[in-house]
């Protein structure tokens, strides 16, 4: 237990730690915070945590993040679906579609390969994709992961198990720097990158 602080304090505190980004201050900054709130406000986290938990799945079709059982973006019939777009988890997703330039669909890996941490091809929805692109009438995959080390492993593995279908595969330029994070790319660098793809 962390000294000076009631045990329920603590408690919060050490919770709060063990989400990506948050450090023992902002762990005790965050718990003062709901200390000084109103019941209402403490209220209505409570709920908004527990509807989150409940009522948030992956997409059926993409993995992306949805309350419902097709995602929005799947959904939507105005988006091109001959046109998929790879990232690696949602908030590639999100950083896409900020950049307001693209209108294609995703599909979402859910990670990236990365062998010294066991994550291997059966580990991601590589699977899934390979039956898209082999159904659905895909004509273009964008690979868009990560230019990190993981990221170019995953697209490189990729680019081989879609070498047998007759579809254009293509990268993002690399307006995105080397070893970024494509949620911390801004828009119009993604724009960039999306409309100077390569075919890979």
């Amino acid at each position: 237990m962390i000294k000076g602080f009631p045990k329920p304090m603590a408690r919060l505190i050490e919770a709060f730690k063990k989400m990506p980004g948050i450090g023992a201050h902002s762990a005790q900054k965050l718990t003062f915070y709901i200390l000084q709130a109103s019941r209402k406000e403490t209220d209505s986290l409570i709920r908004s945590i527990g509807e989150v938990k409940q009522n948030v799945r992956f997409c059926r079709t993409c993995n992306n993040l949805s309350d419902e059982d097709i995602c929005s973006i799947c959904s939507d019939t105005a988006r091109d679906p001959k046109l998929v777009c790879v990232v690696e988890d949602p908030n590639g997703v999100i950083a896409m579609e900020k950049s307001g330039v693209y209108n294609g669909v995703y599909h979402v890996l859910l990670g990236e390969l990365s062998p010294i941490d066991g994550v291997g091809p059966d580990e991601l929805k590589i699977t899934d994709l390979v039956k898209r692109v082999g159904t659905d009438g895909v004509e273009e995959v964008i690979l868009a992961t990560d230019f990190t080390t993981e990221g170019e492993t995953t697209a490189l593995y990729l680019l081989e198990v879609l070498k047998p279908f007759d579809i254009k595969v293509s990268r993002l330029a690399r307006g995105v720097p080397v070893g970024a994070s494509l949620e911390f790319a801004d828009s119009a660098t993604l724009q960039r990158a999306l409309e100077e793809r390569k075919e890979a």
